[in-house]
C-alpha cells in the first residue's frame, strides 16, 4: 500500500527534478565544474591572476607550476561546491527541494566562494594599506562574484541541459519499451485467408469480422461484416477444402453445409431437432448443429479451461 501511495503521488511544478539530485549526477556536476574552472581561470584569468606569477616567485614562463598554485586555488574555492551538494543530497532525501530552494543555493555558492577569492586576492597577493582594506575588499568581492557567476552558471547550465536530455531519453525508452509490451501482450486482429479450388487467394477477412460460411454445390458462401452491414463472397471451393485449410483454430465445422465463428456465438440452445446456434447479428438465421458434430461443438463450449477460468474469477471475487 505505501508503494502504491508513492508512486501515485505526482511531484509539483516548482519541485526541484529528481535526476538533479542523484548521487551519480552530484558527482558529475562536481567534477566537471572543478574542471571547467581550472579551465576558466587559467584561459581567462581572472581574479588578477595574471600577476600572480610573481607573488608566487615564479617566472613568467613558468606555465606548468602557474597551473598547479592556480588549480590549488580553485579547488580551495570549490570545496564550497562539494560541502552544499554534500548538504543538498542529504536534505532532499528527508524534504523537498524547490526551484527556488536551488536558486538560493547557488547564489550562496557564488557569494561565498567570491568571499574566499577576493580574500585571497587582497591578503595574499596584494600590498595593502589598513585604511582602505575593507573598502578594496569589498571592490574585489564583487569583481569575484562576477567571475565566479561565470565559473558557476556555465557547467551548471550545461549539466542541467544534459541531465534533462538524458532523463528524457530514459523516459522515451520506459514507454516504448511499454509500448511494445503491451504490443505483445494485445491481441492482433487475425486475418481469415481463403483461397479457390487452384490455391489463389481471393479473400482475407479479419476474425472478428467474420460470422458463417455456408455451402453452396461447388461454391461455399463467405458472410461477413463490413460497414456495419451483414455482406457475402462467393468462393469456388468445397466445404471439405475449407474445413481442412483452416481447422478449429479459426472456424469450426457445425454441420455439412455450415462453418461458424464461435466468437461470434450468442445462444446455444437445444431444440427437438437437436442443437442451434443463434449468432451476433439480426440478419443472420439460426444455425443448426447436426448430430455429427454436437459433440464437437458442445466440447469447444465447455472445455476445461474456461471451467478454470470461472473457477478463478469466482476465488478472487
Amino acid at each position: 500500500m505505501k508503494k502504491t501511495a508513492k508512486a501515485s503521488k505526482q511531484p509539483h511544478l516548482w519541485q526541484l527534478p529528481s535526476f538533479m539530485n542523484e548521487k551519480g549526477n552530484v558527482v558529475r556536476v562536481c567534477v566537471f565544474t572543478a574542471a571547467f574552472a581550472m579551465l576558466f581561470l587559467n584561459l581567462y584569468q581572472p581574479f588578477n591572476s595574471g600577476t600572480w606569477a610573481g607573488r608566487f616567485g615564479l617566472e613568467d614562463g613558468d606555465s606548468f607550476l602557474y597551473f598547479i598554485y592556480s588549480s590549488l586555488v580553485i579547488l580551495a574555492g570549490l570545496s564550497v561546491i562539494g560541502i552544499s551538494r554534500t548538504w543538498l543530497y542529504f536534505y532532499a532525501k528527508k524534504h523537498t527541494v524547490s526551484y527556488l530552494g536551488y536558486l538560493a543555493l547557488i547564489i550562496f555558492e557564488i557569494v561565498l566562494m567570491a568571499l574566499i577569492y577576493s580574500s585571497f586576492t587582497v591578503f595574499v597577493l596584494e600590498r595593502f594599506n589598513k585604511i582602505d582594506i575593507f573598502i578594496r575588499l569589498i571592490r574585489a568581492w564583487v569583481e569575484a562574484v562576477q567571475n565566479t557567476a561565470l565559473v558557476l552558471l556555465i557547467p551548471y547550465i550545461i549539466t542541467w541541459m544534459y541531465f534533462s536530455l538524458k532523463e528524457k531519453n530514459l523516459q522515451l525508452d520506459i514507454l516504448s519499451a511499454k509500448h511494445k509490451q503491451r504490443s505483445k501482450m494485445m491481441p492482433r486482429n487475425e486475418m481469415v485467408c481463403f483461397y479457390d479450388e487452384k490455391g489463389d487467394l481471393r479473400l482475407s477477412i479479419d476474425k472478428n469480422s467474420l460470422y458463417y460460411i455456408e455451402s453452396a454445390d461447388n461454391y461455399v458462401k463467405i458472410y461477413y461484416k463490413l460497414k456495419g452491414k451483414l455482406e457475402h463472397f462467393m468462393l469456388r471451393n468445397s466445404m471439405k477444402s475449407i474445413d481442412e485449410h483452416i481447422g478449429d483454430r479459426l472456424m469450426m465445422r457445425c454441420h455439412r453445409s455450415y462453418m461458424v465463428n464461435l466468437d461470434k456465438v450468442k445462444v446455444l440452445r437445444k431444440s427437438e431437432d437437436g442443437l442451434i446456434l443463434d449468432l451476433d447479428h439480426e440478419q443472420i438465421p439460426n444455425i443448426p448443429v447436426s448430430k455429427t458434430y454436437s459433440a464437437r461443438v458442445m466440447d469447444r463450449f465447455t472445455t476445461p479451461e474456461d471451467i478454470d477460468t470461472d473457477a478463478a474469477n469466482d476465488e478472487n471475487a
